[in-house]
C-alpha cells in the first residue's frame, strides 16, 4: 500500500506547502490534493452524469466517436503499455477539451439534460484548482510563483477531462487484460478523482525487476494528483513521473482525470534550477504541441 502525501491547498503557510509538494514529488510523482475548491455535490453530478453517458446504447456513444481528441473511445481502443500483446486497456472514456476551441462533441441536452453544463463547471473548477497547485509547484522549484503564467504554459493552456468507465471483470481468462496497461502520463500534471473503488497501483522504480507495484487507496473528496513526463521533462527528472496501471477491477469503476497540460507553443525546456555542470540538462527543448501529438500517435495508433 502506497502512503502518499497529503497536501493541503487552502493552507496560509505557501513556503511550507511547496516543501511538501517538492519532496512529494521527489519521492513518489503522486500525492493527495485536499481542500481544493472543488464542491462534493459537484463532483457527485459529474460521477452520475459520467454513468448515464456510459450507459447509453454504443450505437449512440459511436455518434459522439473521438474526433481532435475529443469524444468517446470505445473498450480496447487504447493500449497504453505497447509492449503487451493483448488487444487493448478495458475501459471506455470520454474526452473534453478546451472550452474555448468548439471542437468538444456534446450529448444532446434532451438525451442527457444538463450534462454539458454540469462538465462545463467542473471543467472551471478544477482548471482552477490546478492553477493554483502549480504556482506552488514552481514555489517548489525555487521560481516564482506566476512563473507558469510567465512561460505561457497557462495562456491557453491545453486541459482536457477524461471521464472513464472500467466495466469490470470482462476477460477472466486473460491475466494480461488491464483496466488501463503500466503507463505515464504525458503533460504537466493530472488531477484525478475515483469513486472509491480500488485498482490504481504504481511502481515508483520503473526499471527495477521484477517492478515492485503499491495500491493508491481513495481518499474521500481528495484529488490523487501526479506528475507527467513533461513536468519531468521541464525538472531534469528531479521530479517523477512515475509509472502507473489500473488494474481490472472485479467491479465496475469510474474516475475522473483532469489532465492539465501547458499551451500548444510553450516551449519545455530545462530549468535553470534543475540543471548544472554535474548534472546537465538530458533533454532538448521541446514545443509542448508537438511532444504531445507524438505522445497521442503512438497511444492510438495514427
Amino acid at each position: 500500500m502506497a502512503e502518499l502525501p497529503i497536501i493541503d491547498l487552502s493552507s496560509p503557510d505557501r513556503f511550507s506547502t511547496a516543501n511538501s509538494i517538492r519532496q512529494a514529488c521527489i519521492d513518489h510523482g503522486f500525492f493527495y490534493l485536499v481542500n481544493h475548491g472543488v464542491d462534493e455535490e459537484l463532483v457527485k453530478k459529474v460521477f452520475k452524469q459520467s454513468s448515464s453517458f456510459f450507459s447509453l446504447p454504443i450505437e449512440a456513444k459511436m455518434k459522439l466517436a473521438r474526433e481532435n481528441h475529443r469524444g468517446y473511445t470505445p473498450l480496447y481502443a487504447e493500449k497504453l503499455d505497447p509492449n503487451l500483446n493483448t488487444k487493448g486497456d478495458s475501459k471506455q472514456s470520454f474526452y473534453i477539451g478546451p472550452l474555448a476551441d468548439d471542437l468538444n462533441q456534446w450529448p444532446l441536452e434532451e438525451d442527457l439534460p444538463s450534462w454539458r453544463s454540469t462538465m462545463e463547471t467542473y471543467y472551471q473548477k478544477v482548471l482552477s484548482a490546478g492553477t493554483k497547485l502549480l504556482s506552488l509547484i514552481a514555489m517548489s522549484l525555487k521560481l516564482e510563483e506566476d512563473f507558469f503564467e510567465k512561460v505561457g504554459a497557462l495562456t491557453e493552456p491545453y486541459a482536457f477531462i477524461r471521464l472513464l468507465h472500467y466495466p469490470g471483470d470482462l476477460d477472466s481468462s486473460s491475466e494480461e487484460i488491464y483496466g488501463a496497461s503500466a503507463h505515464s502520463d504525458y503533460g504537466m500534471i493530472t488531477l484525478l478523482m475515483t469513486d472509491g473503488v480500488p485498482g490504481l497501483q504504481i511502481c515508483r522504480e520503473k526499471s527495477e525487476r521484477p517492478q515492485v507495484w503499491e495500491d493508491v487507496p481513495s481518499m474521500t473528496g481528495a484529488f490523487v494528483v501526479n506528475i507527467g513526463d513533461m513536468m519531468e521533462r521541464w525538472t531534469n527528472c528531479l521530479f517523477r513521473s512515475t509509472l502507473h496501471r489500473v488494474l481490472p477491477p472485479i467491479q465496475e469503476r469510474y474516475s475522473v482525470a483532469f489532465f492539465l497540460d501547458p499551451s500548444k507553443d510553450c516551449i519545455v525546456g530545462c530549468l535553470e534550477s534543475c540543471c548544472s555542470e554535474a548534472c546537465p540538462p538530458r533533454f532538448p527543448p521541446i514545443k509542448s504541441s508537438e511532444y504531445l501529438e507524438e505522445r497521442l500517435r503512438l497511444t492510438y495508433g495514427l
